[in-house]
């Protein structure tokens, strides 16, 4: 399977999927012209897997500790230690950068209030 086919496979673009590779999260093997190829089902299952944790919040260097997961059912594979430390870590940079963004938000939309003696609301 050729890089556009597997981009069309699994809704990753070509350059994603490059990028997964240059993370060492996916293979492939050359043709004699330089194209990349893959093997058919088990790339697309990988892509799959590594789009899941993507979109779980999760980087490219967390999804790393889930390499030896990539080729099966990941939602349904029960995480390791290891797995569980980098969720728990994801969750709390995301929960630091929510409580910034709220003090931030806070500021705000007291400045508002302030400038307009309360007359404009910010937009909840």
């Amino acid at each position: 399977m050729r890089i556009g086919q597997l981009a069309e496979a699994t809704g990753a673009s070509p350059r994603a999927l490059r990028h997964y590779e240059e993370a060492g999260l996916l293979d492939s093997a050359r043709t004699p012209n330089g194209y990349r190829v893959y093997e058919a089902e088990r790339a697309v299952v990988r892509v799959r897997n590594i789009r899941f944790l993507l979109d779980a919040g999760l980087t490219l260097d967390d999804v790393r500790v889930f390499l030896p997961c990539l080729d099966g059912d990941i939602a349904a594979t029960k995480p390791s230690g290891e797995g569980l430390r980098v969720v728990l870590d994801r969750l709390a940079v995301i929960d630091r950068r929510i409580a910034a963004q709220t003090a931030v938000r806070d500021r705000l939309a007291a400045q508002l209030r302030q400038a307009t003696g309360g007359r404009v609301r910010p937009v909840a």
